[in-house]
C-alpha cells in the first residue's frame, strides 16, 4: 500500500489516465445520445502515426499536432455523417471505421513503429510545468483545458443544450426545427477529435507511434465513461464524473501491476467492471420507472 500511494505512483496514475480521460469525454458524449463509437482506439493511433510521420520528415511540430487532429476529426466525420445523416446503426458504422483506420495505421507504417520523435512533440506527454512550487505533469494540463472547455460548451451553450436533451426529447426536437442528424454528426466527429487529442498525447508519452497502439483501449474508455456516469439508460452525466471514472480505472490497473495480475487477466477486470456498471445503471433506471 504504501508504494502505491507514493508521490511517484500518484505521478505516474495521473500521466497515464490522462489521454484515456480525454477520449472518455468524447465517448461519453456519444453515449449520452444513445450511440456508440468504437473507432476511438483506432482513431487515436492514427492520430499519432500521422503526427509522428509528419515530424520525421521534419514538418514542425504545431503542423503535425494539428494533421493528427485533423486525421481524428475526419474519422469523426465519417461516422457522424453515417449514423446521423443516413442513419446506419453506430455499433456497425465505428466498428467499420474501427477497421478501416487501423488498415490505415499498417499501411502509412509498414507494420513498424515510428521512432524518434523529438522532444518539443514529446513534452505534451513527459513534460512538466512548475505550479504552486510543485510540478504538474503537461498531460494532465491539457487533459484540465480540454475538460473545462467541453465542460462550457455542453453547458453553456445553446448547442450543448440540444446535445444533453437528444436522447429524452428527440422528438420534440425534430418539431422545434432542430437538425437531428446535424447534432449526431458533430456529437461523432467530437468524440473523434477527443480521440485524436489523446492519442497525440499517448504517443507523446509514450516517445514512439506504434501500429498496434491503443489496440483494445475502446473498453477502458467506455468503461471510463459509463463508470463515470454516461449513463446507458441516458438519465444523466457529468463531464467529471467521466475524468473520475478514468482515474478509478487507471488506479485499478495500477494496482493489479503492483500486485502482480498478469495483463490479461486485467483485461477481464476491466470487462466485468463494464457488466456490473451496465448492470446496475440498467436496475436503476428501471426501479426509478417502476417508481413513477
Amino acid at each position: 500500500m504504501p508504494t502505491f500511494l507514493s508521490a511517484q505512483n500518484i505521478l505516474n496514475v495521473a500521466r497515464s489516465f490522462s489521454w484515456i480521460a480525454v477520449a472518455a469525454v468524447g465517448e461519453g458524449v456519444v453515449l449520452l445520445t444513445g450511440g456508440i463509437d468504437l473507432s476511438v482506439g483506432s482513431t487515436m493511433a492514427l492520430a499519432g502515426v500521422v503526427a509522428a510521420l509528419l515530424l520525421q520528415g521534419g514538418t514542425p511540430v504545431a503542423v503535425a499536432v494539428f494533421a493528427g487532429l485533423a486525421a481524428g476529426l475526419l474519422i469523426g466525420f465519417v461516422n457522424g455523417s453515417l449514423v446521423g445523416r443516413m442513419g446506419l446503426p453506430p455499433f456497425i458504422v465505428t466498428l467499420g471505421t474501427m477497421s478501416v483506420a487501423r488498415g490505415i495505421v499498417f499501411g502509412l507504417t509498414g507494420g513498424w513503429p515510428v521512432r524518434d520523435l523529438p522532444w518539443a512533440f514529446r513534452v505534451l506527454g513527459q513534460g512538466d510545468l512548475p505550479f504552486l512550487g510543485g510540478r504538474v505533469p503537461v498531460p494532465v494540463l491539457i487533459l484540465a483545458v480540454l475538460v473545462l472547455a467541453s465542460s462550457l460548451l455542453l453547458n453553456l451553450t445553446l448547442l450543448g443544450r440540444y446535445i444533453r436533451l437528444l436522447p429524452r426529447a428527440e422528438p420534440a426536437l425534430h418539431l422545434s426545427g432542430v437538425d437531428i442528424g446535424g447534432l449526431k454528426q458533430f456529437v461523432y466527429t467530437f468524440s473523434g477529435f477527443m480521440a485524436a487529442a489523446g492519442g497525440l498525447m499517448m504517443t507523446a508519452r509514450l516517445g514512439v507511434a506504434a501500429p498496434t497502439a491503443a489496440v483494445g483501449y475502446e473498453i477502458d474508455i467506455i468503461a471510463a465513461a459509463i463508470l463515470g456516469g454516461a449513463s446507458v439508460a441516458h438519465r444523466g452525466w457529468s463531464l467529471w464524473g467521466v475524468l473520475l471514472g478514468a482515474g478509478l480505472l487507471q488506479v485499478l490497473r495500477n494496482g493489479l501491476v503492483l500486485m502482480g495480475v498478469h495483463p490479461y487477466w486485467q483485461t477481464g477486470v476491466v470487462g466485468a467492471m463494464l457488466l456490473a456498471a451496465i448492470l446496475i445503471d440498467y436496475l436503476v433506471a428501471r426501479g426509478s420507472q417502476v417508481g413513477e
